[in-house]
C-alpha cells in the first residue's frame, strides 16, 4: 500500500491481519458456497445411488417373479414391456405376441404383470371352467378411477355379487328378454324407420341415428322414457358415451389405463374421458332425483325406481351397498354398456351388409320368404337360419371388444404347469377367440357360412364371445340378441340399402383400437323397398 506524505512516499505491506480483517466476509462467503455446492453434489449422488438401487431391486423382483409366470417379452424398468407394443394398435401387437409365446404368455405394465389368454381352448379353461376363480375384476383406471368401483361391472367380491344379482333380477322385472321390451324395441325402431324414410334415400352417416335409437331402447328401462332425436340434453349424452368410447381405443387412451397414476397429472384428450363422466353422471342425477319427488313404491316403473325401493329397504343395514352414488354408478355402466356396444355393431352390420352384397341378398331373401310384410317378431330368428347365421358372423368378425376387461383370480388356481397366485390378473383376447383357427375355416374372410351345417341349418358356435364369457358375461346378452336381429330385419324389410361406392372400395378397417374396435365412418343410403 502506497502512502504520499509531502514529498516522500511509503510502502506499506499490509499485515495477515489487515488481510483477514478485510476479506473475512468473502473468505467467509465462498466457504459457505464451495461447502453448499459439495452438500448439494454429495446429496444428489446418494438420492441417485439410493433410486438406482430401488431401481435394481425392484427390477430383480420382477425378474424372479418373471421366472415363475408363462413366458413372454423380457421387461424393462418402468416402461415393462411397451417396447413391443404398436400403441396404435395394442390388439394386433398382443396377436404378435400370441404367435411367439403360444396362447398363454406374460406382459407388463410398467412393474405390473398381466397373464394374456389366446384362443378358445385357453379361455374355456379358465373363463368357463374355472368360472368362479375367475370372477374377479383387475383394475381398468379409465372406468375404476371414476366409479371406484361402486358398480356392478368393475367391483369385486360380495359388492360384486350383490350389484350383480339385482341388477339382473330388475332388469328381468322390467322386461329384458320378454314380450315386454321387445314392444318398446319395436316402437323405437318405429321411429328410426320413419326418420329414414323422410330423408328419401339420401345419404347419411348413420351412426349418429343409430346411437340414439338403440340408446332411447335402455333410457326407457333405465329413466322409464324415451328421449326425442333433437333433445340437447340426450344429444350430449349420447355425445359424451361415444366420445368415452372413442378415447379409451385411441393411444392416450392406452397410455391412461397404463400410466394412470402420471397421466392424471398430464395434460392431452384423456382428460375429456373423466369430464365426460361428469356430464353423464349429471344427466342420470337429474332423473334420479326427478324419480325421487314421483316416486310411488308400490308401482315402480323404471331401474331408477327398482334400486329407490331398495335403498329404502336397506336404509337401516350398516353394511349395504345401496346409495344413491351407487345407483348412479350402475345406471351409467348399464347405459354406457348398452348405448355403445349396440351402437357400434349395428354400424358394423351395415357396413359389411354393403361391404357383401351377396350376403346382403339372402338376408333379403329370407326376411321375404319368412316374415313378408307383417312386423318381424323376435321368434321369427328360429325359421332365419342365414340371418342368425350372419348376425353371428358379423358378432365374430366385427370383434366389437377385442379384449375382455381384465379378470383378477379371486385365490390361487392351478392352470396347465402354472400354479397362479390369487390377485394375479388376466386379459383374455377375445379376438383371438374370433379368429382361432382351430374353430374357423378362413376366419379371416368374412362368411356367415361359419354358422351354418352342410343342410343350411344354424349352427351354434361357442368361441363366439362378443359379450366375454363366464360369470362376467354381460348382463344385457338377452336384450342386445333380441335388439340386433329386429333392428335389421325391420330396416331390411322397410329398405334396401346402397353405398355410393363400389364394394371394392368399402373399408372395414376400424377407426380406432383399444378397449373397442371403433367402425369406420361411411355414408348408407335407406330407399324405402316400395320406391324400387
Amino acid at each position: 500500500m502506497q502512502f504520499i506524505s509531502g514529498t516522500q512516499h511509503f510502502n506499506v505491506t499490509p499485515s495477515p491481519v489487515d488481510y483477514l480483517n478485510q476479506s473475512e466476509s468473502t473468505v467467509s462467503c465462498s466457504f459457505r458456497i464451495s461447502v453448499l455446492r459439495m452438500d448439494f453434489y454429495s446429496l444428489s449422488t446418494v438420492l441417485l445411488v439410493f433410486l438406482i438401487t430401488c431401481l435394481l431391486a425392484k427390477y430383480t423382483r420382477i425378474m424372479l417373479e418373471k421366472a415363475k409366470l408363462p413366458p413372454g417379452p423380457t421387461p424393462l424398468p418402468i416402461i415393462g414391456t411397451l417396447y413391443k407394443m404398436r400403441i396404435s394398435n395394442i390388439v394386433y401387437s398382443l396377436m404378435e405376441l400370441h404367435k411367439t409365446y403360444g396362447d398363454i404368455f406374460t406382459i407388463y405394465q410398467g412393474h405390473h404383470p398381466y397373464v394374456v389368454l389366446c384362443g378358445y381352448k385357453a379361455v374355456k379353461e379358465t373363463l368357463i371352467d374355472k368360472a368362479e376363480e375367475f370372477s374377479g375384476r383387475g383394475y381398468y383406471p379409465s372406468f375404476h378411477d371414476f366409479t371406484k368401483g361402486d358398480e356392478l361391472v368393475f367391483s369385486s367380491g360380495e359388492k360384486w355379487k350383490e350389484m350383480r344379482h339385482f341388477c339382473q333380477s330388475t332388469l328381468a322385472n322390467l322386461g329384458i328378454g320378454k314380450r315386454g321390451i321387445e314392444e318398446r324395441i319395436k316402437e323405437e325402431i318405429e321411429v328410426l324407420t320413419d326418420m329414414l324414410r323422410e330423408r328419401n334415400g339420401s345419404p347419411i352417416d348413420l351412426k349418429f341415428h343409430l346411437r340414439r335409437s338403440v340408446s332411447n331402447v335402455i333410457c326407457s328401462v333405465l329413466f322409464g322414457k324415451r328421449f326425442d332425436y333433437q333433445d340437447k340434453e340426450f344429444q350430449i349424452l349420447t355425445h359424451c358415451l361415444e366420445d368415452n368410447f372413442r378415447l379409451m381405443s385411441n393411444p392416450w387412451g392406452l397410455l391412461y389405463n397404463v400410466y394412470p397414476g402420471i397421466m392424471k397429472y398430464l395434460p392431452g384428450p384423456h382428460k375429456q374421458i373423466m369430464t365426460n363422466y361428469t356430464i353423464i353422471i349429471d344427466f342420470i342425477r337429474k332423473r334420479m332425483e326427478h324419480n325421487i319427488k314421483a316416486l310411488d313404491s308400490n308401482s315402480p316403473s323404471d331401474f331408477i325406481d327398482f334400486f329407490l325401493n331398495k335403498m329404502e329397504k336397506e336404509e337401516k343395514s350398516k353394511a349395504t351397498y345401496y346409495n344413491h352414488n351407487t345407483l348412479m354408478m350402475n345406471t351409467m355402466v348399464i347405459l354406457f354398456g348398452a348405448t355403445e356396444s349396440m351402437g357400434n355393431t349395428m354400424n358394423y352390420l351395415f357396413l359389411l351388409l354393403l361391404k357383401h352384397p351377396n350376403v346382403a341378398e339372402k338376408v333379403y331373401q329370407e326376411i321375404d320368404n319368412v316374415i313378408g310384410q307383417r312386423p318381424p317378431n323376435y321368434e321369427d330368428r328360429h325359421k332365419m337360419p342365414y340371418t342368425e347365421a350372419f348376425i353371428h358372423e358379423v358378432q365374430r368378425f366385427a370383434d366389437v371388444f377385442p379384449l375382455a376387461l381384465p379378470h383378477e383370480l379371486t385365490k390361487d388356481t392351478q392352470i396347465r404347469n402354472y400354479t397362479f397366485r390369487e390377485g394375479t390378473v388376466f386379459i383374455p383376447l377375445l379376438t383371438s377367440v374370433h379368429y382361432d383357427k382351430t374353430q374357423f375355416n378362413n376366419p379371416k374372410n368374412f362368411n356367415p357360412n361359419h354358422f351354418l351345417d352342410e343342410n343350411g341349418k344354424f349352427r351354434k358356435n361357442n368361441a363366439v364371445m362378443p359379450f366375454s364369457a363366464g360369470k362376467r358375461i354381460c348382463p344385457g346378452m338377452s336384450l342386445a340378441a333380441m335388439e340386433i336381429f329386429l333392428y335389421v330385419t325391420t330396416m331390411l324389410q322397410n329398405f334396401t340399402i346402397k353405398s355410393l361406392v363400389s364394394p371394392e372400395e368399402i373399408y372395414t378397417y376400424p377407426a380406432g383400437v383399444g378397449l373397442a374396435h371403433i367402425p369406420p365412418s361411411y355414408e348408407i343410403c335407406f330407399l324405402p323397398r316400395s320406391q324400387e
